[in-house]
C-alpha cells in the first residue's frame, strides 16, 4: 500500500517538468508562427507595392503614347467641354495617313504659336506636375490648350459673312456647337491657312483666346500640325457627364481649298 502511495506522488512530482517543457515547445512554436507571419506580411507589403509601382508605370506608357486624360481648365469650350472635365485624348488619332480635320477637339502644345517657345517650368514641379496630369489629377501645363479646328493648310477663312457667320472656302458654316448667345467672332479677319497648319478657335468665342487674339504674334495664331498632342475623343469624368465627343457635321459642305484634292472635312 505505502508503494502504491508513492507512485502518484512520483507521477505528481513529474508534472511540472513534463508542462514546462510542453509550454517551451508550444512557445517555441508560436515564436516560429509568428517571424513566418512577419515574413509573410513583409512579403505581401513588398509585393503589394510592386504591384502598385508596375500598375503606375503602366499607366503613365499608356497615358503617354496612347489615351491621356486632360483637365478642362477654363470655360473656352462651352458648351461643349465644362471647367473640371476630364477629357480623354486619343493620341493615336493622328499618322501620316490622318490629320486633324476641320471640326475636331484638339490638343496642341502651344509654345511657339500661343505661347513664347522660351518658356519654361521649374524642372521638379514640371516633373510632379506631368505626372499628375497624365492621371488626370492636375490641371494641364499653362503651353497646352484645347481647341476646335476651323481651318487646315490653303483653307481661306473668313469672319464674317453678311449674315455674321464663320465662311470657310467661300461657304458659310452654321456653328451649332458655339456657346448660347456668342457670335461666331466680334473681331474681322480673312486668312489663309500655310500648310501643315491649323486655325483654331475655342467654342465660347466670347470667352476664348484663340488664333484670332495671335494674328500678330509670329506665326500669325496659326499651330503646326506636329504640336498637336491628339484629338479629344471622349468625356470621361465627371460620371454624369461620360459621352463620345462626335464629330460634328458643321463643316460637311466646305469644299478643298483651291488647287487642293480632298481638303480635311468636319
Amino acid at each position: 500500500m505505502d508503494t502504491e502511495a508513492q507512485h502518484p506522488e512520483r507521477d505528481r512530482s513529474s508534472t511540472p517538468d513534463e508542462g514546462a517543457a510542453e509550454e517551451g515547445s508550444r512557445s517555441a512554436r508560436f515564436s516560429r508562427l509568428a517571424r513566418g507571419g512577419d515574413g509573410r506580411a513583409r512579403l505581401s507589403l513588398r509585393t503589394a507595392a510592386l504591384i502598385g509601382v508596375a500598375c503606375t508605370v503602366f499607366v503613365l506608357l499608356f497615358s503617354h503614347f496612347v489615351v491621356q486624360p486632360f483637365q478642362i481648365p477654363s470655360s473656352s469650350m462651352e458648351p461643349t467641354l465644362r471647367v473640371g472635365d476630364r477629357i480623354l485624348v486619343n493620341k493615336l488619332a493622328y499618322g501620316s495617313d490622318s490629320r486633324p480635320a476641320r471640326g475636331d477637339i484638339v490638343v496642341f502644345d502651344g509654345r511657339g504659336s500661343f505661347v513664347r517657345a522660351e518658356l519654361t517650368e521649374n524642372p521638379v514641379s514640371s516633373v510632379v506636375r506631368e505626372g499628375l496630369a497624365a492621371l488626370g489629377l492636375a490641371e494641364p501645363a499653362d503651353t497646352d490648350f484645347v481647341k476646335r479646328v476651323v481651318g487646315t493648310g490653303g483653307d481661306r477663312v473668313v469672319c464674317c459673312d453678311d449674315e455674321g457667320r464663320i465662311e470657310v472656302n467661300g461657304v458659310a458654316v452654321d456653328e451649332g456647337y458655339l456657346h448660347p448667345g456668342d457670335v461666331p467672332s466680334e473681331v474681322a479677319f480673312d486668312i489663309v491657312v500655310p500648310a501643315n497648319r491649323l486655325w483654331v478657335m475655342g467654342d465660347h468665342r466670347g470667352n476664348s483666346s484663340d488664333s484670332r487674339d495671335h494674328l500678330g504674334d509670329p506665326g500669325g495664331g496659326m499651330v503646326p500640325v506636329e504640336k498637336v498632342i491628339g484629338r479629344a475623343d471622349w468625356i470621361g469624368w465627371p460620371a454624369g457627364r461620360w459621352t463620345s465627343l462626335e464629330p460634328t457635321g458643321a463643316f460637311r459642305h466646305v469644299p478643298p481649298p483651291s488647287g487642293v484634292v480632298g481638303g480635311g472635312h468636319g
